[in-house]
């Protein structure tokens, strides 16, 4: 039987070999370096998303402890208050032809409105009601809550620009959404001591009523935008630190949201999503 002989040794590569094995290489490292890149980017998004999910269950656990000296102390303070505020009116009568000490017993009584002030906002944000929901239309809580302020609105020159149509409902818990349209409003006029303008607008998406208060102050650095709605976290002298604590809480047994950032025009944007009424049914 005839047999055929082995070459020795391999036949050389031939140059269009070596460029597909060459081309073939280059893709592979492509691929490798995209997937390389592809990893780094949801290893960070991951990191980020982790540090947000941490940071927001520290949150969480620094109010459930803040709720409970808060709501204790507030009680304790009102309880003081009651008396001491019946004796001023008392002290008022006797006082009322002397127009010295009454002015004195003017600046007493505006401190403890003030302080009645805190502790109100102290009971609101330990507040642990459940919302009760009704339909109302939005434009008309925001008028009333412009109408209120108008007068320090007028005093400081601000404007207020309302985008809302006049048949835009909401269902959610009005007494609530009011208090925290007031704070956020409240604190867009101590963003502008020296006047400016607020914008206020809604948005209907598929899921959600989305309501936007924007200023026209000097807007928010990162450090605060990222502690804005810490309890008792403020950048105001005599600021108690609960106002915009109390937004995101009322947000929040809506089961919805509340962020802050900067315009790009300038100012700042404070946006309040409420859920439809459709998903809090069924959450229920």
């Amino acid at each position: 039987m005839t047999q055929t002989a082995l070459p020795s040794k391999m036949s050389p590569l031939s140059q269009a070999d070596l460029g597909t094995v060459l081309s073939a290489w280059r893709e592979t490292t492509l691929r490798l370096e995209q997937t390389h890149k592809a990893l780094r980017e949801e290893v960070k998004r991951l990191t980020d998303e982790l540090e947000i999910k941490n940071r927001e269950l520290a949150r969480k656990n620094r109010l459930a402890d803040l709720g409970q000296m808060a709501s204790h102390v507030a009680h304790e303070v009102r309880n003081n208050l009651v008396p001491v505020t019946l004796y001023l009116s008392l002290l008022r009568r006797r006082i009322l032809d002397d127009p010295g000490n009454l002015e004195m017993l003017d600046k007493i009584a505006a401190g403890f409105t003030a302080l009645d002030a805190t502790v109100n906002d102290l009971l609101h944000f330990t507040a642990e009601r459940e919302p009760q929901l009704k339909t109302f239309k939005l434009k008309k809580l925001i008028e009333d809550v412009c109408s209120s302020l108008s007068p320090q609105f007028d005093a400081q020159g601000i404007e207020t620009i309302l985008d809302i149509s006049p048949a835009e409902t909401i269902t959610a818990d009005r007494d609530m959404l009011r208090r925290a349209v007031l704070n956020l409003c409240l604190n867009a006029v101590d963003a502008m001591p020296d006047g400016g303008t607020i914008n206020i607008d809604a948005a209907e998406e598929s899921d959600c009523v989305e309501l936007k208060i924007a200023d026209s102050g000097p807007g928010l650095s990162d450090d605060v935008r990222h502690r804005v709605f810490e309890p008792f976290f403020t950048t105001k002298p005599g600021g108690t630190g609960l106002g915009l604590a109390i937004v995101y809480r009322i947000a929040e047994v809506h089961q919805g949201n509340a962020t802050a950032a900067n315009n790009p025009q300038g100012g700042a944007v404070f946006s309040l999503r409420i859920p439809r009424a459709k998903l809090l049914e069924a959450a229920a």
